[in-house]
């Protein structure tokens, strides 16, 4: 049955729906400041911190077909028969991730990738290696805690996501104390206190996931077709497929950065201008779900509130950028030095740019999941990478001086060509007369639970 396409919705019903996604959201992003700052506080925080920043890219790469069983499991997984297959295919998933981390930890692929790909110098391999060798298993444990963060998911029980994200925290900032109070020495310090925490967001996972199907999820759901394993590769495997195109911006731009005038100082300001924007736009990354689960009841209260909420990213840079603000938090919560906070500050205000236009590409690709025109989120998608590699190019090449701020000029604009697709595949569907109130409710469902647990 269709929902009534027209509904009065108030602001009050929005905010109790997106604040806790907000938050939930922004929580992630703490983590990798409490890394940053911690390895801010090192003798040479632009070698540690560049040290482990090249191998968080490589990890952002092989972690992501993790990341891609939350929401797989989320939408297939009914019945205790759907979720062995689910665990099935997450075993070949997590064991091919396991595979490659092994031979780029263990084989001449790791030096190659640094020093060919990212251009970093002969005397960081030893090092980024140590980092991706504990890194490698964040990526094992993010696929065990995504698989169960669907079981979850897909029962209600989302609080449970901010509660392993809170203690995840609390041990991270724990961990972070006691190498502040010993010492910080090398970028093994990050990596291990990543690895603590993911550990222990998935142990949170596996007792709620494993609880629910213990007592709530029954042996078999009636008409619920999923049964075998190749049923689960045939819906993740094109998430996949379009996933590699966005997952590419990352590592390129810590590449190109690798040839810039101030390696080091470039990578690490960038890491740390990056990690700040990520807090600030993190709690807004969920303006799609209130386009997918209220633009048909109240389209014109849902565009007022994207309006209301689209500026706020902006004013929150603005204030860490243009007032002491920022220098107050650099230099206290992250303990960032005065050479690597101005570059930090400058590559800040770059990013002003992708606060301004990332709150309309989360609501264009809510309204395309709406329309069920994901499969052109790959165009979109593509247009973002060729921008970003066109503009690290081309800056390499003429300026290289700019360091750390040619990195945030090309993510900026590169997400700038993503929403111009976006939004030019939307105004061609409204000329073609194409309405989405016109679907049913079972089209959001369908969009909730390939969105839900979206990063």
């Amino acid at each position: 049955m269709s929902e009534p396409a027209h509904q009065r919705i108030s602001f009050g019903q929005l905010l109790a729906f997106f604040l806790p996604l907000g938050i939930s959201a922004s929580l992630v992003t703490i983590s990798h400041v409490i890394i940053n700052s911690t390895l801010a506080r090192s003798a040479h925080p632009e070698i540690i911190i560049a040290s482990y920043a090249l191998p968080m890219s490589i990890l952002g790469i092989t972690e992501r077909p993790a990341v891609l069983l939350r929401q797989t499991c989320s939408a297939l997984v009914r019945d205790r028969i759907s979720f062995r297959a689910m665990s099935i295919v997450s075993l070949y998933v997590l064991g091919s991730i396991f595979a490659i981390g092994l031979a780029i930890s263990y084989s001449p692929l790791g030096p190659w990738l640094f020093t060919g790909v990212f251009g970093a110098e002969e005397s960081m391999i030893a090092p980024m290696m140590d980092v991706f060798r504990i890194l490698m298993f964040v990526s094992i444990f993010s696929g065990i805690r995504c698989l169960f963060h669907g079981i979850i998911i897909s029962n209600m029980r989302t609080k449970w996501l901010t509660i392993g994200m809170g203690i995840r925290l609390v041990a991270m900032y724990l961990v972070s104390l006691y190498f502040i109070h010993t010492g910080v020495t090398s970028g093994r310090v990050g990596a291990i206190i990543f690895l603590v925490g993911m550990v222990i967001e998935a142990i949170v996972s596996v007792w709620e996931g494993r609880s629910l199907l213990k007592h709530h999820i029954p042996e078999k759901k009636a008409e619920h077709p999923v049964e075998r394993p190749g049923q689960i590769f045939g819906f993740y495997k094109p998430l996949l497929y379009s996933s590699i195109i966005a997952i590419i911006a990352s590592p390129a731009i810590n590449a190109f950065l690798g040839k810039t005038n101030d390696i080091q100082l470039s990578i690490a300001a960038f890491a740390i201008a990056a990690s700040l924007t990520n807090l600030v736009t993190s709690f807004f990354s969920y303006v799609h779900q209130i386009v997918l689960n209220f633009y048909r009841k109240d389209a014109a209260t849902v565009v007022r509130f994207a309006v209301m909420v689209s500026c706020l990213p902006t004013l929150l840079l603005a204030l860490l950028s243009y007032t002491s603000a920022g220098p107050w938090f650099m230099e206290h919560v992250m303990g960032v030095n005065e050479r690597l906070m101005n570059a930090s500050l400058s590559t800040l205000r770059v990013f002003m740019l992708l606060t301004l236009i990332f709150p309309w590409l989360d609501f264009g690709n809510g309204m395309l999941m709406l329309r069920r025109q994901t499969k052109t989120m790959v165009w979109s998608q593509a247009a973002n990478v060729c921008t970003t590699l066109i503009v690290l190019l081309v800056c390499i090449l003429l300026t290289p001086g700019w360091n750390s701020v040619i990195g945030a000029l090309a993510q900026s604009l590169g997400l700038a060509a993503e929403a111009s697709v976006v939004w030019l595949i939307l105004r061609a569907a409204k000329r073609s007369g194409l309405d989405p109130a016109a679907f049913g409710s079972s089209s959001r469902k369908a969009g909730n639970s390939m969105t839900e647990s979206s990063d």
